[in-house]
């Protein structure tokens, strides 16, 4: 929409003054054109305004915050991923261990079966 000039503001105001004292229009007709106009023009300069806020702060680096809340989304699943994965390496990591002492026993116990099986053979 374009902006108006003062000047034209003037005339359309004129026009519907001098169509409200011809009797071309009653005044709730007046009224209501012009109750009509403002709401146009205040949709035009909240749109204006929403647009010029829009690119300054583009300009800026700042963003929105639904892409905030997009990215704290992420974010936060990330880090429960993480510490499901870190949770499953720690289990895998100790029954490793575990399995690794289980073996260790069994060798000694292999190892000192034949201790006591040599003792006995060589006497």
């Amino acid at each position: 929409m374009a902006k108006p000039q003062p000047s034209e503001v003037f005339t359309t105001l004129k026009g519907y003054v001098q169509k409200l004292s011809d009797g071309e229009r009653t005044p709730a007709e007046i009224g209501a054109a012009l109750n009509d106009w403002a709401k146009e023009s205040a949709e035009s300069v909240k749109s204006k305004i929403h647009e010029e806020v829009e690119s300054v702060v583009l300009k800026m680096g700042f963003i929105k915050r639904e892409e905030f809340d997009a990215l704290a989304a992420e974010v936060a699943a990330l880090k429960k991923s993480a510490k499901k994965s870190a949770k499953k390496s720690a289990k895998k990591s100790s029954n490793k261990s575990n399995s690794k002492k289980s073996a260790k026993r069994s060798t000694e116990k292999k190892d000192s079966a034949k201790k006591v099986v040599k003792k006995s053979g060589s006497k």
